[in-house]
């Protein structure tokens, strides 16, 4: 059997500001980082994670918050290096580090570059000022920009910007404005995701006035096109890449690879034999920080469960149709360790509703799934 891929998440848990958009595990950070203690925690973390993948080379490493940026350039060095020590890394790995604008030094990033640092995912969300204000973005419009010419400066090659569109009170010209400026920059990657209201944020129980479904409709098409227009492809529903410059830490989760989660409230998923697991840690830093490194207290596991046949069914399809190319039924037989015929009754559903279409080898979305890929999902639960 081919093996599963492997990869690593990093979760730091502190912004400068919660944004009112943000359903991510992330808190307010503390006039003083409890930087160093946090690093001997995820280094404790990830040497309890590797009884469970002895012998499994790593594929990326994706550093995620919050606002990992924070971290000192010290501190991500020891923190690459212990990493490093733990579970030995190739020189050419993608290791991807989340930025956001408002704190962007050339110093630090250079440093962070020289530590081993391959990748970076700047937060810019959107370089209207107005905009930025309205989502509470802690940078403005000038440091966005900054932002993209400082990561070419400190040695960066491979970056992605991050965009957002139908933001409240957003026009198609201001969303491909913001578009056009992000692609002034050329950066390899692009990530441009619709805004939308998630459970317990602000924006959820004080909702802004978004733009009509029609409208985001054509703002989506239109940008599309820009995106195309300039080389860009789009490999995934939020993702455009420049040619080889997909993301392959998401490419894993999109296609239901293996992945450690080591931080406060980290996810991780391993296939172990014929099981595949599902794993969070604590989500408080302080309570995290304690069970790690406290040898009288539990290692930081909140949750473990094993996943049915129809959770790895339903959550492969979940990741795997948001692919542009479709799906692959031997890749579906090799990642959650079912038969393709397991697929059969949600693939009925979908095709009935023009979803879905299907070839002896792969599946793939209609042009008309791809407008509703949730309804096309939903056929698999």
């Amino acid at each position: 059997m081919t093996p599963v891929p492997l990869s690593l998440y990093i979760h730091f848990p502190w912004c400068l500001h919660k944004c009112p958009y943000c359903d991510f595990n992330s808190h307010q950070a503390p006039d003083v980082l409890p930087e160093s203690r946090y690093i001997d925690a995820l280094l404790k973390d990830l040497e309890q994670e590797l009884p469970r993948i002895w012998g499994r080379p790593l594929h990326t490493v994706f550093i995620g918050g919050g606002t990992p940026s924070l971290i000192s350039a010290t501190g991500m060095q020891r923190l690459i290096r212990g990493l490093n020590t733990l579970l030995p890394m190739r020189p050419d790995m993608e290791i991807t580090l989340e930025a956001n604008p408002g704190t962007f030094e050339q110093a630090r990033f250079t440093a962070y570059r020289q530590a081993g640092i391959t990748r970076l995912s700047i937060g810019i969300q959107s370089f209207d000022i107005r905009q930025l204000q309205r989502l509470e973005r802690i940078h403005s419009s000038e440091e966005a920009h900054h932002a993209a010419k400082i990561a070419g400066k400190a040695g960066f090659d491979n970056f992605n910007l991050d965009l957002m569109f139908g933001l409240p009170k957003q026009t198609i010209e201001q969303a491909l404005t913001d578009l056009q400026q992000a692609i002034q920059h050329q950066p390899p990657h692009l990530s441009w995701y619709q805004l939308t209201l998630e459970p317990n944020t602000l924006f959820f129980h004080q909702p802004p006035k978004l733009p009509a479904d029609d409208l985001l409709a054509e703002m989506q098409e239109q940008g599309a096109a820009l995106l195309e227009n300039h080389g860009y492809q789009r490999y995934e529903v939020s993702a455009y890449a420049l040619p080889e410059r997909e993301c392959q830490h998401n490419r894993n989760y999109w296609e239901f690879g293996d992945y450690i989660g080591i931080g406060a409230g980290a996810h991780g998923k391993l296939t172990s034999g014929s099981r595949i697991l599902r794993r969070m840690k604590y989500k408080h830093p302080k309570t995290y920080m304690d069970a790690c490194l406290d040898t009288a207290k539990p290692a930081p596991v909140a949750l473990e469960n094993e996943l049915t046949q129809a959770d790895c069914c339903f959550e492969f399809m979940l990741n795997a149709l948001r692919l542009k190319a479709g799906i692959s039924k031997t890749l579906y037989e090799q990642r959650t360790l079912l038969p393709a015929a397991t697929l059969s009754a949600g693939l009925k559903k979908a095709k009935a509703k023009k979803l879905l279409t299907e070839t002896e080898t792969h599946i793939s979305l209609t042009p008309h799934g791809w407008n509703f890929l949730n309804e096309a999902v939903a056929c698999f639960l």
